[in-house]
């Protein structure tokens, strides 16, 4: 079975690219927000060649469990193995293209074209088709018209990553010191974790990076958006950001997780005491784990981004992927982590909690939703789009000295991250292969 064709050739890079885009300014343009074409290179040089989230593992647990989803804007099947391994294929018959299945998850032994009856076991192999002395008459030869395979899958701690791209950097190599800290959610108990109560979708008529760049370091929002609805939820506001005695952006090849040291910051706003004892309870345990810095981590006042578009809320236990629908629309694909060892009880409130406050109607996503929205929208105008949005908090606050790693900056009510974010956008998008992709990470590869 060959794999999705090399690396994509790529189109002249965009002129104006350093106009709408100026890092070290700490300065972008509305524009990168909704022109088609700055779009159509994104999906070519970003989603066509990163290592994009496709499934957690605990959603392939037999033979034959599937799920279906999207890297950018193309179509894939999810699928175990009988080996054990995941496959991971275009969801489009090479005959004509149709989808081959149409159902967002379940088990099954092959897939099957409705429009002229081919047929596919789960390792991607063509197996029959309708009418098949036809073929065999032609010398059709079927070992050549499989299901298209992308070019690498792998995982870490129970994630499922895909790229297109055979040249890309090993997954490891691509996600490098942000392990550490993902492991504060992914891995702080003995067993992993896996999503409970499906998929819930959603749509929203906003560009893909402003709800990817909200998570990956805008803490800044939540004490003014999200006021209102901490007071319904919790009799009081947020937690004020600039009082925390210690807290920190960290980045890297332009994922970015932003983090305080409190614990059940985040937690605590789905109002359920239960789940804060629950915290409090396995923090001894995660401390003997991953350390006590990181045991502060699990459920406190924090986000983070995978670049491009994989995100999650630890405490909330909400994860995402905004998946680009063009230039001014996404598919939200949301889903809730817990602890595979939490009792029953503590699994079913995060579900509801994800569901009263990061849902369609939840009480913190509405807030977001309709500002992502408008600053999407506003760049529709000709003179608006052209305007310098600010993305300089923070500038000077890299700490050369310490023992974390990562591009490391002190305080969260920063925009570090999301220069980062950008920085490793606009790179991606002015180069042609990999090896052009500069490297500008210049802090610890590993803790100390």
């Amino acid at each position: 079975m060959s794999n999705i064709i090399k690396t994509l050739d790529v189109t002249e890079r965009l002129d104006n690219l350093k106009q709408v885009c100026d890092l070290d300014e700490g300065r972008i343009a509305g524009e990168i927000f909704y022109s088609q074409a700055i779009y159509e290179q994104e999906l070519e040089k970003i989603f066509a060649r990163c290592w994009l989230f496709v499934a957690h593992e605990s959603q392939l647990v037999k033979t034959g469990d599937y799920i279906t989803t999207t890297m950018g804007e193309d179509e894939v099947i999810v699928v175990r193995q009988k080996d054990g391994s995941i496959k991971v294929f275009l969801n489009a018959c090479p005959h004509r293209g149709n989808k081959v299945c149409f159902s967002e998850s379940g088990s099954t032994r092959g897939f099957i074209c409705n429009y002229h009856g081919w047929s596919f076991d789960t390792a991607g192999n063509l197996v029959g088709q309708h009418e098949s002395g036809i073929y065999e008459a032609s010398d059709f030869d079927k070992s050549k018209w499989g299901l298209r395979e992308v070019a690498k899958v792998d995982t870490y701690k129970g994630l499922v990553f895909a790229t297109f791209d055979p040249e890309s950097p090993s997954l490891q190599e691509y996600l490098g010191p942000m392990t550490w800290y993902l492991d504060a959610l992914f891995d702080n108990q003995e067993g992993g974790t896996e999503f409970v109560g499906g998929c819930i979708r959603s749509t929203y008529e906003c560009n893909w990076k402003i709800a990817a760049e909200n998570f990956v370091g805008d803490i800044l929002h939540a004490g003014w958006t999200h006021d209102s609805a901490a007071r319904a939820m919790l009799g009081g506001s947020v937690a004020k950001v600039s009082d925390f005695d210690e807290s920190y952006s960290v980045n890297w090849n332009g994922h970015g997780y932003e983090f305080a040291l409190d614990t059940v910051g985040n937690v605590a706003v789905l109002g359920e005491s239960k789940l804060n004892r629950y915290i409090h309870t396995i923090k001894p345990s995660v401390a003997e784990r991953l350390g006590d810095f990181r045991s502060n981590m699990i459920a406190s006042v924090s986000s983070c981004t995978i670049f491009p578009n994989f995100s999650f809320l630890p405490g909330q236990n909400t994860v995402r992927v905004w998946q680009p629908r063009g230039p001014n629309k996404i598919e939200l694909f949301t889903w809730v982590v817990v602890n595979k060892s939490a009792p029953d009880e503590i699994k079913e409130m995060w579900r509801k909690g994800a569901m009263m406050t990061f849902s369609p109607t939840g009480v913190f996503e509405m807030d977001d939703g309709e500002n992502w929205e408008y600053c999407t929208k506003t760049a529709k105008g000709r003179v608006t789009a052209k305007q310098d949005l600010y993305v300089g908090l923070g500038m000077d606050t890299f700490m050369e000295e310490t023992r974390l790693p990562g591009n490391v900056y002190q305080g969260q009510l920063n925009e570090a991250n999301s220069r980062a974010f950008y920085q490793y956008w606009y790179d991606l998008l002015s180069a042609h292969t990999w090896s052009e992709v500069p490297n500008r990470n210049k802090g610890k590869v590993e803790a100390e």
